[in-house]
């Protein structure tokens, strides 16, 4: 899947327009079409904005595997664990994965 059509994806998932989003992230919504055709590509920095906006990493909006749009739980989860210092983030995902091989989730 082309970038282009990944940014198509992900604005109809949420059934906003172009305009919407690039009026959101400080373009044109021309240039922000543009991209959805793969007729231009974004710099850097609308890159990241655009990756912030759909909740999803740099990889996916670019064309990789990895971190799809993921959950508003997901996202919270990975705040929580950003607050947490380092022994009891560590404990954290030890707990977390236990339980996930438990549950025969995770090899």
């Amino acid at each position: 899947m082309t970038m282009g059509e990944r940014l198509r994806q992900l604005r109809l998932q949420r059934k906003i327009s172009q305009e919407e989003v690039a009026r959101t992230i400080g373009i044109t919504r021309s240039a922000y079409s543009h991209y959805e055709i793969n007729n231009r590509q974004p710099v850097y920095e609308t890159l990241i904005k655009l990756s912030t906006f759909y909740e999803v990493s740099l990889d996916y909006i670019v064309g990789g595997d990895t971190f799809g749009p993921a959950s508003k739980d997901t996202h919270e989860m990975i705040r929580m664990l950003d607050t947490m210092d380092h022994v009891k983030r560590k404990n954290t995902i030890n707990l977390l994965m236990d339980v996930l091989k438990k549950n025969n989730n995770v090899m």
